[in-house]
């Protein structure tokens, strides 16, 4: 008898956008990031389907080695037990997060894999806000990808534009990175932090200001465990909404389905 894992698919959480400080009670625009994080957390350890974390990027505000401190100690005040993936966004150090989210439940692994499926981590970090994939990165990412499993990209920057503030910060080689991506068998979605909101962005054409690109599949951003961003703001203003994470629920078939959790 097949187990309800393999007749149902598999059952993922994405979090993104934490921006911790040294301080446990820092606040950011009036929000306690650690208490949000901690109440995802919460949120994530009582939903037992749950078989991996997919963290996103944007540990730290303030850049401090503490705040990498206390990333880990909350993953472990809540008793996150599954695996905890992650990669590096615009504020992270890369060789910290590697310093510290070491050992159970971390790994440093990119690529997750199930029976049907494998979810890889794709690097977006520039020396710049704004997001830069590099050309022999996909490469290495289509070389690592099985071409019997459905694949679900995840990566910190947003590669299709938005329509607020964040634009002027998201990835910068929009052309290339749809003209690589196109080429990895069975991707079924890419999924994104950076932009503190939840949202499906579906595929099609998109114009750009010199060219169209084919948006080939559909995007999905991650609200932050931190604040919201006001979409109708010039510049970072948080929303009156609480922390919140994305689930993804892999269908054995290969369908991907997929809504915003908030814990408020």
């Amino acid at each position: 008898m097949k187990s309800s894992t393999e007749k149902l698919g598999i059952t993922i959480a994405q979090i993104s956008d934490c921006h911790l400080f040294s301080d446990v009670n820092g606040l950011h625009h009036g929000a306690n990031v650690y208490n949000n994080l901690l109440s995802t957390l919460r949120s994530i350890r009582e939903n037992t389907a749950i078989e991996s974390v997919f963290f996103t990027g944007d540990l730290t505000q303030d850049h401090s080695e503490a705040s990498y401190q206390h990333f880990v100690a909350a993953i472990k005040q809540e008793k996150i037990k599954v695996p905890v993936y992650y990669l590096a966004g615009n504020h992270d150090e890369v060789s910290l997060l590697n310093k510290y989210l070491v050992g159970e439940p971390f790994t440093a692994d990119k690529t997750f894999n199930a029976k049907q499926w494998q979810v890889q981590l794709l690097q977006s970090k520039s020396d710049t806000p704004a997001g830069i994939v590099k050309e022999e990165n996909i490469d290495t990412l289509i070389h690592a990808t099985e071409p019997e499993k459905h694949q679900l990209l995840m990566m910190h920057h947003h590669p299709v534009d938005v329509g607020y503030f964040i634009d002027k910060h998201g990835l910068l080689n929009k052309e290339i990175f749809w003209s690589k991506t196109k080429d990895i068998p069975k991707l079924a979605a890419i999924a994104c932090g950076h932009v503190h909101r939840a949202s499906k962005l579906s595929k099609g054409i998109i114009n750009l200001k010199s060219s169209s690109i084919d948006q080939s599949v559909d995007v999905y951003t991650c609200p932050a465990t931190s604040i919201q961003f006001d979409p109708q703001a010039l510049t970072v203003k948080a929303l009156d909404k609480g922390p919140g994470y994305r689930l993804f629920y892999l269908g054995s078939n290969g369908t991907l389905t997929s809504k915003a959790i908030w814990c408020e």
